[in-house]
């Protein structure tokens, strides 16, 4: 990656540059040897025209195309919606096996976590508390709130955390499965030492066809209230958060390898820089975490649209690349089923920061999963099953995305972001500045700022930096932003009517 002071330049294929800061028209920039003089403003983090692109002719970032110029774009022009457009060729994939990753780590890594029953390891040790249906919400936050005061917060029970949700009636066929699938996901996430499940006894998805979904389950570590059952659902409620204080309390933190880290990466209120900054630098701890047998979840499958024949050249398998063909072209048809278009992705905020396509976006977006093997493929509401880098069915949604990512069963996520937001999940979440001025101006929301990669900082101190804060929220020695706001959710895919 070439740069010089106002601008970078990715790739030394590519035919624009990106402002790292506002520029003015008239004001020269030195790329390639050349001297470039802009025609126009150009907002930081929005690109510049290197090159004399033709109407009709393949624009190139990051090494590849990521739209067609709808306008001749003269050197120096700023390059974005009002003179380029996406590319709709047809694609046919076709697997050339790639071997990226190269990283050796240097050290055998462990963090101090709670091992489960089932071979994983949590960061955390909460009790859920998880509603089957929305009309138990209520409940189920009284309920929390009054078990946080009865059994607070120690260094080994990080407290009562409710899940309330907006799903579990008036559902039918694969929309209810899915809420199903999630919700029993998360009751077996390894951040929750117990689960108390909370039905109110009449919905769509009652005990008796929801608790199939958590196969086979330690009846110490998951109870259940039926809200229509009991006189006093708080005296009953708590009695069972006292079982379930007592059962989660056994556990303490001890040595873990890496490899049972599995990390979800995630980007949100993305900009120009994602792909610059923060994407890569998540790469490069997804590349260090993978080298030592530790997982990295990655969805937001439209967010791979344009990008799509990376992930799949570097599949452990021809096995592999079916799947991720699959993968993408289910997602299409799920598009294409309800008459929408792929390319609505991004946002007016995305386009704000300087991110013009879908494919644009992908290309930068799935730089979060380094230069990884990818190992295996999960459809929606699925479990991981092997270590490596793990491509999850999931939409672009940052709340429905991340709480299937946990539901895999993820104990950390890495967020990263351009514009700024305060979202929280139903796990730790470190969340990752593009740049300094987010960063600084929202140092509540954030917990790393990726912007001093602009500003002069080597990607290798950066990746150590952050992976060794990893580490430290994995240990329980620093909490996230969003822990300290105490914000939790979660969301869930709805796919079908609503009777």
């Amino acid at each position: 990656m070439g740069k010089q002071g106002d601008y970078i330049l990715i790739n030394q294929e590519d035919s624009v540059v990106v402002a790292t800061q506002g520029l003015k028209k008239g004001e020269k920039i030195y790329v390639l040897d050349k001297t470039v003089c802009l025609n126009d403003d150009i907002p930081a983090g929005h690109k510049i025209a290197i090159k004399e692109i033709k109407k009709g002719e393949k624009i190139i970032k990051y090494g590849f195309p990521f739209g067609v110029a709808s306008e001749d774009i003269s050197v120096g022009s700023w390059v974005h919606t009002h003179n380029v457009k996406a590319n709709h060729e047809n694609q046919i994939y076709q697997y050339n096996p790639t071997c990226y990753s190269t990283f050796q780590p240097e050290e055998n890594l462990v963090f101090q976590g709670y091992s489960r029953e089932d071979g994983t390891a949590g960061i955390r040790n909460q009790v859920f508390i998880i509603p089957t249906v929305s009309c138990a919400n209520g409940p189920v936050n009284k309920i929390a709130e009054m078990a946080n005061i009865m059994f607070p917060k120690n260094e080994n029970f990080d407290g009562f955390l409710p899940l309330c949700h907006h799903y579990g009636c008036s559902q039918t066929g694969k929309d209810l499965e899915y809420t199903q699938k999630i919700l029993a996901g998360l009751a077996k996430n390894p951040n929750a030492g117990a689960v108390l499940i909370v039905s109110l006894g009449c919905e769509i998805n009652s005990l008796d066809v929801f608790t199939p979904h958590l196969g086979e389950f330690n009846p110490d570590r998951i109870k259940f209230l039926i809200l229509q059952e009991c006189e006093d659902e708080f005296a009953v409620g708590l009695n069972l958060c006292k079982q379930l204080y007592g059962y989660a309390t056994k556990f303490k933190r001890e040595p873990q390898p890496i490899a049972k880290l599995a990390i979800g990466v995630n980007c949100g209120g993305s900009d120009g820089l994602s792909g610059i900054t923060a994407n890569p630098l998540v790469g490069e701890v997804s590349n260090r975490i993978t080298a030592q047998g530790g997982t990295v979840v990655m969805t937001e499958v439209p967010e791979m649209f344009g990008a799509e024949q990376i992930l799949m050249d570097r599949a452990e398998n021809q096995k592999v690349f079916e799947k991720i063909v699959t993968l993408i072209n289910d997602y299409k048809d799920y598009f294409n089923r309800y008459g929408e278009e792929a390319e609505d992705n991004p946002t007016q905020g995305n386009q704000a920061g300087g991110i013009t396509t879908l494919a644009e976006k992908s290309l930068g977006c799935i730089l979060k999963g380094g230069q990884a093997t990818v190992t295996d493929v999960l459809k929606y509401g699925e479990r991981i099953r092997k270590p490596g880098l793990v491509l999850l069915e999931g939409p672009g949604n940052d709340l429905v995305g991340v709480t299937a990512q946990i539901a895999a069963g993820c104990n950390l996520i890495i967020f990263t972001t351009g514009r700024g937001t305060p979202a929280g999940f139903a796990c730790p979440t470190l969340r990752i500045s593009t740049n300094s001025q987010l960063y600084n101006k929202k140092k509540h929301w954030n917990d790393f700022n990726a912007g001093s990669l602009l500003e002069g900082r080597a990607m290798s101190d950066s990746a150590k930096e952050l992976l060794d804060l990893v580490i430290k929220v994995a240990n329980g020695q620093v909490k996230t932003k969003t822990e300290i706001n105490n914000y939790f959710e979660i969301g869930i895919l709805r796919d079908g009517v609503t009777l």
